[in-house]
């Protein structure tokens, strides 16, 4: 994950662009886990792998970002 979000911290993605990061993110785990199952993606990312999707991390590092510099 760290790789995919290196050079975005600083950009502006539009929300359409980060929902298919979400998406692709919550496939990747459907595949893994093998279930369609939303709660059960949704403990497996929160509990086992411990991430956020990644407009959640974006939002959060571009934040980080402006406070840095202010």
């Amino acid at each position: 994950m760290p790789n995919l979000l290196y050079f975005v911290d600083v950009s502006s993605l539009s929300k359409r662009n980060t929902q298919s990061l979400d998406f692709t993110v919550n496939r990747v785990l459907i595949k893994l886990f093998k279930t369609s199952n939303k709660d059960i993606i949704n403990d497996c990312k929160d509990i086992i792998i411990d991430t956020k999707l990644p407009s959640v991390q974006l939002s959060q590092r571009f934040d980080d970002y402006i406070a840095k510099w202010l």
